[in-house]
């Protein structure tokens, strides 16, 4: 056997996860997607250079800012990432971010944490992996860029 049938085959895998922002400025903005997405890195073990795409989106009644601006001023010069607004349903969270990254990983599906902060668990998959805001250490350790 050579090296080859050793390795494990790697898929793009989707991560998801969700927040919500304090209050619709750039400020609460950034600091809610910086937590969100560090969080789902620690929580996976992704590197940057492993993700092949990063999709954001806000509730209608979020203004202030773009969550991708936060993944950039984090260093993301080449990740490609796209922004939308989700649509405007009765009884969802107000101010919410929603994060899909597209990681590229030899993990399985049932093998991947999406993370879920401040009372945005009722969006998580049912029989996927979740970790809650309280989970300890949540975002711990992470360093962003100054606004």
């Amino acid at each position: 056997m050579d090296g080859a049938e050793h390795r494990k085959q790697v898929a793009c895998r989707g991560v998801r996860g969700a927040t919500v922002a304090s209050a619709d400025t750039r400020e609460e903005i950034h600091r809610a997607t910086v937590e969100l997405v560090g969080a789902m890195l620690e929580a996976n073990g992704i590197h940057e250079d492993e993700l092949a795409s990063a999709f954001f989106t806000t509730t209608p009644d979020l203004h202030a800012a773009f969550p991708a601006e936060a993944a950039r001023l984090m260093g993301w010069e080449y990740v490609p990432m796209l922004g939308g607004v989700e649509m405007d349903k009765p009884g969802a969270p107000v101010r919410c971010i929603r994060v899909l990254l597209h990681w590229n990983t030899d993990r399985r599906p049932q093998e991947i944490k999406h993370i879920y902060l401040r009372g945005t668990e009722s969006l998580r998959t049912v029989g996927h992996s979740v970790e809650s805001a309280a989970s300890p250490g949540v975002g711990a350790g992470l360093r962003a860029r100054p606004l």
